[in-house]
């Protein structure tokens, strides 16, 4: 069952872009929607380190997160629950991360017809890799609160 756990849980974070990101600190809970790219099951996104999210993690890497579409039934729910922590990726990692990230989303690459205020953030940002411990696939498709637990350490 693990290895096409895995593989649903891999589709899954292809098929999606945005992760909601809960974080926690002096001034208590926060969550941010973020766009995601992937390289297996660690997710890599990029955020300003003023940020309310990015100044918790400074203080608290555990963070949990969710992957879904915006559902109006319910026996239609698929999504993913995460926890992990978070790290500010390495220097010498961020040229892979951003082309990792540059091939989903290519605007992110400069060039002609990007807005000016999306490089000059650009140059105001971090990279942040997000490892989960701890992944849950819900999917109502198979039965009313299906879920099945994923852990990318233990390689199931």
């Amino acid at each position: 069952m693990g290895t096409g756990l895995r593989s649903r849980v891999l589709a899954f974070l292809a098929e999606h872009h945005v992760m909601t990101l809960a974080t926690a600190g002096e001034d208590g809970p926060w969550a941010a929607a973020v766009f995601y790219a992937h390289d297996d099951c660690r997710l890599y996104f990029l955020s300003a380190p003023t940020t309310r999210h990015a100044r918790h993690i400074d203080a608290n890497p555990r963070v949990a997160a969710t992957i879904q579409r915006d559902y109006d039934d319910w026996p239609g729910i698929r999504g993913l629950q995460l926890s992990g922590t978070v790290r500010v990726v390495a220097a010498e990692d961020e040229k892979r991360v951003r082309a990792l990230y540059q091939r989903r989303y290519p605007l992110i690459g400069g060039g002609a017809g990007v807005p000016r205020k999306l490089l000059e953030a650009l140059d105001k940002i971090r990279w942040y890799e997000f490892a989960p411990e701890d992944i849950h696939l819900i999917d109502n498709t198979l039965g009313f609160a299906h879920r099945e637990h994923y852990s990318p350490s233990s390689g199931d």
